[in-house]
């Protein structure tokens, strides 16, 4: 198996340009590797120690395959009820049954946290206190307050503490900011932010019963991107509903944040037949308009590992200018592969954290203040 990685470091890490990371082996390029392989990446002292905490769509989609694809990087363990479930996807890996066995693991030196979120707080807070490096799946925590816990804890700790908001390295993100910096769109005035599904019947799940509903769920992603594209808005009006009959938990959310010269609009509904709009900005030179959504969920949960053309959008968004003419735009590449290579370079000591407890706080102070005046 060889590894390939051109990377080319600037500050701050979130700027890190990953050109290619892949594993060529021969025959798994977009499989999860066979057992001998998979020791072969496990026994590598010299590697990051990682340890996973939940095996479910998060663990299984998000994490594993992004771990084992990370130079670096060396998936030793997972704690999960559901063994075969894991060994499905991995079949030499170390599955222990309680959060209290990874923790004891002395060659884990970084643990995922993608169990339910009301225990993100007690699994991240744990973790650290073992002496490791934590990655916490999104929302940090189901209250702003345990989500100060943790990073006050880390920095007494001196632990490397990070939140999984991916989808700064999504395609049509990655284009968007492109656009507004290059001035492409002018000044922005309206933003609308989509995560739309059709679920109109909701699932008998722990996730569709979850404190929040959809808007910590969904809603870390989309506050996540606005803050990083435009900062701290002004003031924040929330409607949170639940629509769906039968639906234990709100399903719905139209949340403005508001700027002095802006307005932000942040959208989900489970009742949307017609998901397929992400992005509608509009500027003083002209408007984007993007559909579809970065492809790279769907191809881990469809169970491909991270290589080859990852990552790139085939549905172009479209710009009009302000004379009404209209023109495809080419989507930069999205990676996620991106934010990994980024994080083990942190906990190397060689760049910095690609996203620091401080900005998913802000995160978090927002999807608070709004259900608090929804």
């Amino acid at each position: 198996m060889a590894w390939h990685a051109d990377v080319a470091t600037s500050e701050p890490w979130k700027d890190l340009q990953v050109d290619a990371v892949r594993i060529d082996d021969g025959h798994h390029a977009n499989c999860f590797p066979s057992s001998a392989l998979y020791d072969r990446v496990v026994m590598d002292r010299n590697e990051i120690g990682v340890g996973l905490i939940g095996y479910g769509l998060g663990g299984r989609a998000f994490h594993a395959p992004y771990i084992v694809a990370t130079p670096g990087m060396a998936l030793r363990a997972v704690v999960s009820r559901d063994t075969a479930k894991v060994r499905s996807d991995l079949p030499a890996m170390r599955v222990v049954p309680t959060v209290e066995a990874l923790l004891a693991e002395p060659a884990i030196d970084l643990v995922v946290v993608s169990s339910p979120d009301l225990l993100h707080a007690e699994h991240a807070l744990a973790a650290i206190r073992a002496g490791k490096h934590v990655l916490v799946d999104k929302p940090f925590a189901t209250t702003f307050a345990d989500a100060r816990r943790v990073a006050a804890e880390a920095v007494t700790r001196g632990r490397l503490l990070t939140v999984f908001h991916n989808r700064r390295w999504d395609a049509d993100f990655l284009t968007l900011r492109r656009l507004i910096r290059d001035g492409i769109l002018g000044e922005i005035a309206h933003v609308e932010s989509h995560f739309d599904r059709w679920r109109p019947v909701p699932a008998a799940t722990w996730k569709e019963a979850r404190d929040g509903g959809s808007w910590l769920d969904l809603g870390p992603h989309l506050v996540d991107q606005a803050l990083q594209l435009f900062g701290t808005p002004s003031g924040i009006s929330a409607d949170i509903a639940t629509l769906r009959e039968g639906s234990l938990a709100t399903d719905y959310f139209n949340v403005v944040l508001r700027y002095p010269h802006r307005r932000v609009v942040l959208r989900s509904s489970k009742l949307a037949a017609d998901h397929s709009l992400r992005f509608a900005v509009h500027g003083t030179r002209g408007s984007w308009i993007k559909h579809g959504v970065d492809p790279q969920e769907s191809a881990t949960v469809a169970g491909h590992m991270p290589g080859g053309d990852w990552g790139r959008d085939p549905i172009e968004g479209k710009f009009t200018d302000a004379n009404g003419v209209s023109n495809a735009v080419a989507n930069d590449r999205g990676d996620y592969r991106l934010f990994w290579a980024a994080l083990a370079a942190a906990i190397r000591g060689e760049g910095a954290n690609p996203v620091p407890a401080s900005e998913a706080l802000a995160v978090m102070e927002i999807l608070e203040t709004a259900l608090c005046g929804s």
